[in-house]
Formats: C-alpha cells, sequence, structure tokens
C-alpha cells in the first residue's frame, strides 16, 4: 500500500465550495451544511485499507458530534474508471457497512478534492462555525498494522477546542498519512507529487 501525506491547506482557509451527490441521490452542497458549530469533511474511500482500519470510530464520532453542533460529510474523489469499487453504488454499500450517518458525496471531476488539496485517504479537515479551516491532519497515530489504539484523538481534541472556541495550535497538527487519491489520468494537480 502506498502511503501519503496530507498536504496540510492553510489554518484560515474558508472551506471551498462544492455541490455533489450523495449515494441516497440527493444533492448536497457546502451551504446546506452551514448553521452548526463546525464542519469535518474527509476525503475517504471504499478500498483504502488506511480508511478501513478507522471506519467504524470515525462513523461513531460522527454519531457522537453531530448532536452538539458539528456537521460532518465524506467525500470520494477516486478515479472510478481505474477503481471501479470506489463508484457511488460500492459507496452506498459501503456508507451502509460503515454506519456513517452522514453524507458520502461522489466527487466525479475531482475538483473538489483539488480545491482542498486533498491529497491521501484518509484526509481529514475542521472547519469551525464560520467554515473557516482550524484543523487538518490525522484522525490519530493508529495505522494498520502499527499496535496502536484507535481513538480518534487529533481529531476529537480539534473538534473539542473548536466547541469551546479555542484554536488549535499549529504545531500540534500532524499530517493524515493513506492511499494515495487516485486521480485520472492527466488530473493530478500541481501539488500532488
Amino acid at each position: 500500500m502506498a502511503a501519503t501525506s496530507s498536504t496540510m491547506l492553510s489554518l484560515g482557509t474558508p472551506a471551498p465550495d462544492f455541490k455533489l451527490n450523495d449515494t441516497d441521490g440527493s444533492t448536497i452542497s457546502l451551504s446546506s451544511l452551514r448553521g452548526g458549530q463546525g464542519l469535518v469533511v474527509a476525503f475517504i474511500s471504499n478500498h483504502c485499507p488506511f480508511v478501513k482500519h478507522l471506519r467504524h470510530r470515525f462513523a461513531s464520532m460522527a454519531d457522537e458530534y453531530m448532536p452538539k453542533g458539528i456537521s460532518f460529510v465524506a467525500i470520494g474523489s477516486n478515479d472510478v474508471e481505474n477503481y471501479p469499487d470506489d463508484g457511488p453504488i460500492k459507496m452506498a454499500e459501503e456508507k451502509e457497512l460503515a454506519g456513517y450517518c452522514f453524507p458520502y458525496l461522489y466527487d466525479e471531476t475531482q475538483e473538489v478534492a483539488k480545491a482542498y488539496r486533498a491529497a491521501c485517504t484518509p484526509d481529514f479537515y475542521l472547519f469551525d462555525a464560520d467554515h473557516k479551516l482550524a484543523y487538518r491532519g490525522q484522525f490519530d497515530d493508529s495505522r494498520p498494522g502499527n499496535g496502536r489504539s484507535i481513538t480518534g484523538k487529533d481529531l476529537r481534541k480539534a473538534i473539542e477546542a473548536t466547541l469551546a472556541g479555542e484554536s488549535v495550535p499549529e504545531e500540534k497538527q500532524k499530517p493524515s498519512l493513506g492511499c494515495n487519491i487516485k486521480w485520472k489520468a492527466d488530473n493530478a494537480p500541481e501539488y500532488y507529487g
């Protein structure tokens, strides 16, 4: 498995806009997710072992924090022509298997991934109530095979700080690590690789 790190988008960056289809056929936009205490945007994939490693913990974190005003959304941006297991039908299956109670959106053009400077799956972004980037990076230090418990401590601390109106120090933010986003031929962004 190829391990790729987050690009670490600049803190304070406004959440890039999007309007994408969910696995249930509805259309979800960034504006439809406004109004809460914050927003977690996660770039994930169905087949990535790094995502599979933490998917149930991520789902339970959403269950815990959505009632507290934190919105969650996951986005799949992989090239489905070459990776058909990451297409919308399989995404709907994965949403049910993983227990995701939030939208899982299909980024067919990969333009949303580029706007967020996403590089890997999973890649996590936390935006505050004003949709300004407060945290980007890893879920926690656990990786497939490293024996560390899956706690979500890094993202959890960032969410708790955001709910308390506090900032998350940049030096405490570590890049996520996972499978590279599978870009379409000649579509890889300049920031990637």
